[in-house]
């Protein structure tokens, strides 16, 4: 019997958390030889979906105007019935409108991917959001996603699966790195490496933190470390914000800001000596402290969001609470005050840890071994 297709849908192929988890769900369905498409606007990496033979379909399904999104239900509906499709698997809350109505249209079943917390207010927008969670169920990308579709939305508990996202083991491998990488890279973007490395990867602006680790900086008691902020270019205002601080480091402290294509990622963490995750707003998942800690990188994060899942505080980490300023300082020079084998000990936790509950084959098997169970 010919088996039936799986189709997701997103806004669009541009690099992004969402983006990446839908290329490897469809390399993995390939290699499970489920068929399978994928919609979207388009982007640069349909070309990795045209490399592993997955089949792209452009259609602006980013769009959030009624009659176009009711287009767009017409036409998924077509395209559903020539691919042979059994169930839709929409990733964000624009497509998803076209989904739910092709869904009604066609019979064929879908399930949506909640990979953040969206805003509900005004009221409108809770009632723009509710349509990810018309389909059979919902997968969320961590528990406190989960706790928040329950407590915001009264989603029932039994509807949602939690499928963390995963960190790529074989592109986030230390043993891959050699020093002549690391030397180059450090080199390229004049990176001093003579002291500890405090790295924090967010893009440039308020709610990621950097103000407040700019400022624990101050208070730790070792000042001999370069900081290093990845994540490309702040507004004036917020640059100026930075600024005022940057000029009150101590002398012994260095900074460096840098803007870093994906790519180059596994070399930023091999290079860094602590990995901080200083979000003010609590992170669905947080994917940058399962890569670091692939990478056998110790992170300190605030006590809030995803991060609690992927961080045993005291053993893989520190959980610090949220805003701190003393606190993040404190678990800093912690870090910095372990020994060797302490350290190292650690950091294998950390690894063991990301390597047990947050690969990327943990993640595509679950989902699936939830596809194959919606199929039955």
């Amino acid at each position: 019997m010919k088996q039936k297709t799986i189709m997701q849908v997103l806004p669009s192929l541009k690099q992004g958390g969402v983006e990446v988890g839908t290329v490897e769900i469809a390399t993995a369905l390939q290699k499970a030889r489920m068929p399978n498409i994928v919609v979207s606007s388009g982007g640069p990496m349909v070309e990795l979906l045209k490399k592993i033979g997955v089949k792209h379909i452009t259609l602006p399904v980013q769009t959030k105007n009624p009659f176009k999104i009711w287009m767009n239900a017409k036409k998924l509906a077509k395209i559903a019935k020539q691919n042979d499709v059994a169930l839709m698997h929409v990733r964000s809350r624009a497509p998803a409108w076209s989904v739910w109505l092709a869904s009604r249209k066609t019979g064929i079943p879908f399930i949506s991917s909640y990979h953040g917390i969206y805003g509900i207010k005004p009221a409108i927008k809770k009632l723009y959001n509710r349509v990810m969670l018309k389909g059979l169920c919902t997968i969320a990308v961590s528990d406190y996603v989960k706790q928040h579709l329950i407590s915001v939305y009264h989603y029932p508990e039994n509807k949602i699966h939690v499928i963390h996202r995963g960190a790529d083991l074989k592109r986030f491998d230390p043993d891959k790195i050699s020093q002549k990488q690391l030397d180059e890279f450090t080199t390229k973007y004049q990176i001093p490496t003579e002291k500890p490395i405090i790295m924090l990867v967010a893009r440039l602006s308020k709610p990621k933190g950097q103000l407040e680790l700019l400022q624990a900086l101050n208070k730790m008691k070792h000042h001999e470390v370069t900081c290093l902020l990845i994540g490309g270019k702040a507004t004036p205002q917020y640059q100026e914000e930075l600024n005022n601080l940057i000029k009150k480091l101590p002398d012994e402290t260095s900074l460096k800001i840098i803007s870093l294509p994906g790519d180059q990622m596994p070399l930023a963490y091999a290079t860094a000596d602590i990995v901080v995750s200083t979000s003010l707003i609590p992170e669905a998942f947080g994917r940058t402290i399962t890569e670091a800690n692939a990478m056998h990188k110790i992170v300190i994060a605030f006590n809030h969001g995803g991060p609690v899942e992927t961080i045993v505080d005291g053993k893989t980490g520190f959980l610090t609470p949220v805003g701190n300023i003393p606190a993040l300082a404190k678990a800093l020079d912690k870090v910095l005050d372990m020994s060797p084998a302490q350290k190292k000990k650690m950091e294998q936790a950390a690894a063991q840890n990301t390597y047990n509950h947050f690969s990327i084959q943990t993640m595509c098997e679950k989902t699936l071994k939830l596809y194959k169970e919606i199929l039955k």
